[in-house]
Parts: structure tokens; C-alpha cells; sequence
């Protein structure tokens, strides 16, 4: 079995709202998985191609599988807690491998 490398440290967050005191409500963001990650570089397709001259970065991530993990939607966003940059998840895959879920984010667009 390959030796895995998780040294990133990221969180999954969802949108949530919470009542402002004065009768309306506030939008924000509520965490619901933090975990180490494996950044895969995304590479050689004409989408992530475009995407790169537009300023935007395609990544894919490797977390370990728990259930936890297995809430991470498209609605959440991704943080890189070192680095403090969010990611938009655009697409997660929990069912190809039973060790790891592979999340492909994007950086550079609204979150």
C-alpha cells in the first residue's frame, strides 16, 4: 500500500443563519469537518486549462473517509487553515475509494 502524505490542514464549513437580534438574520458560516489533506494538482484538461488563464485554480484533495467527511457537499466551502485561502467545492467523490473522499475545489470564484 502507498504511503499517503496528509499535511495540509483544512475544514469544510456550511452557509448558515443566525438571528441578528433585531428581528432579521445574519448569513454566515458554521464548521462542520476539519481533517489533514493530500493537495492533488489538477492538470492537463481544456476546463482547467481555461480556468487557469481566467485566474482561477483547480484543485483536487484527498481526507480521509469518516462520517464526518461524508457531509461535505457543493454547498460547503473548503478553508486551507494554514494559509487562510477558501475554496468554492465544486464536485465530491466518496464512493470510488474506501479509505479517502476526493473533493475537487476551486479558487477564485465566489464562495
Amino acid at each position: 500500500m502507498k504511503s499517503v502524505s496528509l499535511i495540509e490542514a483544512v475544514a469544510f464549513d456550511l452557509p448558515t443563519r443566525n438571528p441578528d437580534g433585531y428581528g432579521g438574520s445574519e448569513s454566515g458560516w458554521g464548521e462542520i469537518h476539519a481533517c489533514r489533506a493530500e493537495f492533488l494538482y489538477s492538470r492537463g484538461s481544456e476546463a482547467v486549462d481555461a480556468a487557469r488563464l481566467q485566474g482561477r485554480s483547480i484543485y483536487k484533495v484527498r481526507i480521509r473517509q469518516c462520517a464526518d467527511a461524508r457531509q461535505v457537499t457543493t454547498g460547503c466551502r473548503m478553508r486551507d487553515v494554514r494559509r487562510g485561502e477558501e475554496y468554492q467545492v465544486r464536485e465530491v467523490d466518496n464512493i470510488s475509494d474506501r479509505l479517502f473522499i476526493y473533493v475537487v475545489v476551486e479558487r477564485g470564484v465566489a464562495v
